[in-house]
């Protein structure tokens, strides 16, 4: 079992299954089908479109049928995120793209402010969350890296950074705005919204470099108009709203459901979880704040699809390793009933019987991080946070690392 053990948490082990599989699944199909001059993976030609419609000043949001199926989401701003990229051919670009979200979301880890243990404990929990990321080309692991990176850099007191990451997170994606939770962690909360606004004028002119004003203008007025139809579609998805809300419709055949009947109480929770003023500065604290703002993004957002709770089980390994130890029978029942229902389930790891007959129909990758997410509420409600807590070591990586 000791063999085991320090083979499953060695660094040069979890580091090649982190890179190696996530180069896997994104050149698998390249690698067996060279001749396809237009690699298979649709999301990336969509991405690098951002960039040349923007450049050629064409509508973002509209179908273009002849260059890839469904529709771009992503504002101006992700044009330029996705520029280095897009001007390569589309094997190597793709290819490149993946690899550079595999690093930035793992590089994000090794950020927190958590021992070497807990830091390659996260890491090996989410291999297969970030293997199937690489497999769709998704920019979630960007996304979560940047709420990351505000997390940190008003850690650090670095509110000026801080911003750009929340601001950046935004422009490409609306989750990106979540980082705005930390603000109480900040020392200096003028500079902060400075900050903010800076880096707004910033973000929203930059794009205008390649294109003009009238055109972003435009663009933005467009996108609004956009995510509300996307939102819309998300409703009546059956991969789609992969939410507590899609849950509660699809289970209980619940037609017409506001969403704020489900939102305005989860955010009321969320806000009360975040009373225990006493504990803004403690550590602990702040890290269960982090993954539950992971979380709650992901489980109460209609947008959510499978691939997108790489960033919600992120969030998950760090309640994880911050539980204190020995941990509960109900908080392992919790983290097995994640890695199956949550993690694995969209992969072949798991019968595909069951889910395409249950997980898929009812949403159900939705339920354990939900259970997770309300036993975190209930620590930050509830927990002594003064007192020392049993933290998560493993000998061979604190050793190794």
């Amino acid at each position: 079992m000791q063999k085991l053990k320090n083979i499953l948490f060695n660094k040069t082990f979890i580091l090649s299954l982190w890179f190696g599989l996530s180069f896997f699944a994104v050149a698998k199909d390249i690698v067996l089908h060279p001749s396809n001059k237009l690699t298979t993976h649709n999301n990336y030609i969509i991405y690098k479109h951002n960039f040349l419609n923007l450049i050629n000043q064409h509508t973002l949001f509209g179908p273009e049928p002849q260059y890839y199926f469904d529709l771009n989401h992503y504002g101006p701003v992700f044009g330029l995120v996705i520029a280095p990229f897009a001007v390569l051919p589309n094997q190597a670009g793709v290819i490149i793209w993946a690899m550079f979200l595999a690093f930035i979301l793992y590089y994000a880890v090794m950020q927190l402010p958590l021992n070497n243990s807990q830091k390659f404990v996260i890491l090996l929990l989410n291999v297969n969350s970030i293997m199937g990321s690489s497999g769709n080309v998704q920019v979630n692991p960007l996304i979560t890296a940047l709420v990351i990176f505000s997390f940190i850099f008003i850690r650090k007191k670095q509110d000026f950074w801080a911003a750009l990451m929340i601001i950046l997170g935004t422009a490409i994606k609306l989750y990106g705005i979540v980082g705005l939770a930390f603000f109480f962690f900040s020392d200096n909360k003028v500079k902060f919204i400075l900050s903010l606004a800076f880096w707004s004028v910033v973000l929203f002119a930059l794009p205008m470099l390649v294109s003009s004003p009238a055109y972003i203008i435009q663009t933005y007025r467009d996108w609004y108009p956009d995510l509300l139809a996307k939102n819309a579609a998300n409703l009546t998805s059956t991969r789609g709203n992969v939410s507590v809300m899609g849950m509660i419709t699809k289970i209980f055949l619940v037609k017409n459901l506001s969403n704020l009947l489900i939102l305005v109480p989860a955010i009321l929770v969320f806000g009360a979880s975040m009373l225990r003023i006493k504990y803004w500065r403690n550590l602990n604290y702040q890290l269960l704040l982090l993954a539950s703002v992971l979380i709650f993004t992901i489980i109460f957002s209609t947008s959510s699809e499978p691939p997108t709770y790489v960033i919600a089980f992120i969030g998950v390994s760090i309640w994880y390793v911050i539980l204190d130890r020995p941990i509960t029978g109900y908080e392992r029942f919790l983290m097995i009933f994640a890695l199956v229902l949550t993690n694995f389930s969209p992969s072949d790891l798991f019968p595909r019987y069951l889910r395409v007959n249950y997980v898929i129909p009812y949403a159900l990758i939705a339920l354990p991080c939900l259970l997770i997410w309300f036993k975190i509420v209930y620590e930050m409600l509830t927990r002594d946070f003064s007192k020392k807590a049993g933290v998560l070591k493993i000998d061979n990586l604190e050793n190794k690392a």
